[in-house]
């Protein structure tokens, strides 16, 4: 694999590690600024809606920007947002912080996915990208904790300033590993609204929200249930989101190869079997070690999802895949808050704490059949199997650097 995609999994684990840490700095950050929980929860959210505005608003705006470019001016907002949260005065500006770093969160995994299947030869595209999801999983397991813990005892300030330092070191990989890849003349904003409008890339989005809901109506309160539940003590919660975290890397690093060969059955077996696991999970939650390979398995299987998912959109967005990649996390963080909604309706309703477990087995399973109908809908299409990428190396041996986002046709997939 080249060094350049290690500039990108750098730059996934900054973005991954402030995604995720409020989270756990809630309480601390409630304390300081004097407000509640609740409404220091807002924090979460403040992110999410950045994502959702800026995917497919950047990735609009830079159409015509230079690839590199775009990833290292991405970067510079990113490390602008987190550098103004940790000097936040009051609570209202470190919720326009937070919104701040979360812009450009989607546009940069559009790009980044994109630059990721250009720098390697056809074939192994979705391993690229899977790289580079791999610092995102990667944060999940040291990032996430690691920062929590710094800004348990050294203040929440802190760790936004640790994660401003880890945008500036990302910028310089991104500068210094990434090839020149011009962006592509043609590809502008109608381009990429009417590849936006492909009925598989809608498909494709909507599998996403179902599929990605039901991991977070899990997840959202699972440290709850390993309290309430499975018996283990707060302390060891910590424990067992790097669990999940392990898993997730482990499904980050199958779901590359398993998409390079077949990439609608990936998708499909993973959705089946997180559709199994969650519904399993329901009963499972009541025995420790039981529990515990269970949050692994959620979080392996889960993320499997994520690379057929991102190739599926960009695939059938053919010659303009940015805004769709970008669009997809999008539909990311749209699952991440009406997973968490509709388990919370679950509790709310007195079901009992593994009640989400259920409600996210209904919805992977939805995000099952949206996937297997947009399947059956693909059949025998001969563009169901492009690749959206040529490679750096081919663009210089024809001479073709303008035309950097055309398609290529690979082996049929589905």
């Amino acid at each position: 694999m080249p060094l350049a995609l290690l500039a990108l999994a750098i730059s996934a684990f900054g973005i991954g590690t402030t995604e995720f840490v409020m989270m756990g700095l809630l309480p601390n950050v409630a304390e300081d600024l004097g407000t509640s929980v609740p409404t220091a929860g807002y924090l979460v959210s403040a992110y999410a809606l950045g994502v959702v505005i800026g995917a497919p608003l950047l990735t609009a705006l830079g159409s015509r920007i230079p690839r590199k470019r775009m990833l290292v001016l991405l970067m510079a907002v990113f490390t602008v947002g987190n550098l103004a949260s940790a000097l936040a005065p009051g609570f209202g500006t470190l919720i326009a912080g937070r919104l701040l770093a979360g812009l450009p969160h989607g546009a940069f995994f559009g790009v980044g996915a994109v630059v990721a299947a250009r720098l390697v030869r056809e074939g192994r595209q979705a391993r690229a990208v899977a790289t580079m999801f791999l610092g995102l999983t990667v944060a999940n397991i040291v990032g996430v904790p690691a920062a929590t813990l710094l800004g348990q005892h050294l203040g929440w300030r802190a760790t936004f300033l640790v994660v401003a330092a880890i945008g500036l070191v990302a910028m310089a990989a991104l500068a210094k590993l990434i090839p020149p890849l011009p962006a592509d003349e043609r590809t502008g904003l109608g381009r990429e609204l009417r590849a936006l409008g492909n009925r598989q890339v809608l498909l494709g989005l909507l599998t996403t929200v179902f599929g990605f809901a039901g991991i977070f109506a899990v997840y959202s309160y699972l440290a709850s249930m390993m309290t309430e539940v499975t018996g283990f003590s707060e302390t060891s919660v910590t424990l067992v989101l790097a669990l999940f975290g392990i898993g997730m890397t482990l499904g980050a690093l199958v779901a590359g190869p398993l998409t390079d060969r077949a990439l609608r059955p990936t998708l499909y077996g993973s959705l089946a079997a997180l559709t199994v696991i969650l519904a399993v999970f329901h009963f499972t939650a009541e025995v420790k070690w039981a529990a515990l390979v269970s949050v692994v398995l959620i979080g392996a299987v889960g993320f499997m999802t994520t690379t057929p998912l991102q190739m599926l959109v960009m695939n059938k967005a053919q010659q303009a895949p940015t805004l769709a990649a970008a669009s997809n996390q999008s539909a990311f963080n749209l699952a991440n808050a009406g997973g968490a909604w509709v388990g919370g309706l679950a509790l709310t309703a007195g079901w009992g704490w593994t009640s989400p477990t259920l409600v996210g087995a209904v919805l992977a399973g939805v995000g099952l059949i949206v996937a297997v109908t947009a399947g059956l809908l693909d059949r025998g299409a001969r563009d169901s199997s492009r690749i959206v990428a040529r490679s750096a190396k081919a663009d210089a041996d024809t001479g073709a650097g303008e035309h950097t986002e055309s398609a290529v046709a690979s082996k049929t997939l589905g």
